[in-house]
């Protein structure tokens, strides 16, 4: 039998170096762990919503909330270098064990909280009309294309001599995984290992929609964001 379901997985493990347990830290109210599944549900693309972790506290704030957590993450897949390959992986068997398959799987990462639902979709819509792996993307803020090394003796060199002296506007536009939504089919995941294609489309977001939430200043951020955004509507 062909299997039809969508899979919403949010992987929310507790630890992190430089901000442990961010994946539960409150946000205007709400953790980002409920905010990541908000987006999954008001989206109206995803059959079941799924948190893995291996921590019984953030299982604990899932289940407050409503979400399912049907099975416990091993704690090496919470430690570098494991990464959201190994967990959508260890997901997808755990779920079939369970008699659970799905065709595809929409993974949001509760770092970038101000996603909205309609990012969720729209980076759907992307994946059902291209047939290919779909990431969320952003610009680079500040052209990475000026960067610049420091040597042993303290000279500085830049990273690409070819763009060195010119105008960020004259310089090509990057961009960078944010982390909001990627959608992947189950069945080129199984046969790749990979959820970054090749080929990979890119769903471009804002930058007031994809603060990543890495650090305690990060969180500030996005709650300095978020407060301008409810104030301007009138919340």
């Amino acid at each position: 039998m062909t299997a039809t379901r969508v899979l919403g997985l949010i992987p929310a493990k507790a630890g992190s170096t430089r901000f442990p347990k961010k994946n539960i830290a409150m946000l205007c109210g709400k953790s980002l762990l409920e905010r990541a599944a908000t987006a999954l549900k008001d989206s109206s693309v995803v059959d079941d919503i799924v948190v893995s972790t291996e921590s019984d506290e953030v299982q604990a704030v899932a289940e407050q909330v409503g979400l399912e957590v049907p099975f416990t993450r091993p704690p090496e897949l919470a430690r570098d270098p494991a990464g959201v390959v190994d967990v959508l992986r260890h997901a997808l068997s755990e779920l079939s064990a369970q008699g659970r398959e799905y065709r595809a799987a929409v993974i949001c990462l509760p770092t970038c909280p101000l996603r909205s639902p309609e990012d969720v979709r729209g980076a759907w819509e992307l994946h059902i009309e291209s047939g290919i792996t779909v990431m969320s993307v952003n610009p680079f803020p500040h052209t990475p294309f000026a960067a610049m090394k420091r040597l042993d003796n303290g000279v500085m060199e830049p990273w690409f001599p070819e763009f060195w002296g010119r105008k960020s506007q004259e310089m090509p536009l990057a961009y960078r995984p944010n982390g909001a939504v990627h959608v992947v089919s189950t069945a080129e995941f199984q046969r790749t290992g990979s959820m970054l294609g090749p080929p990979v489309l890119g769903y471009e977001m804002p930058q007031e929609r994809s603060v990543d939430v890495d650090t305690e200043a990060d969180l500030a951020e996005a709650d300095a964001v978020l407060s301008l955004s409810l104030s301007a509507r009138g919340k």
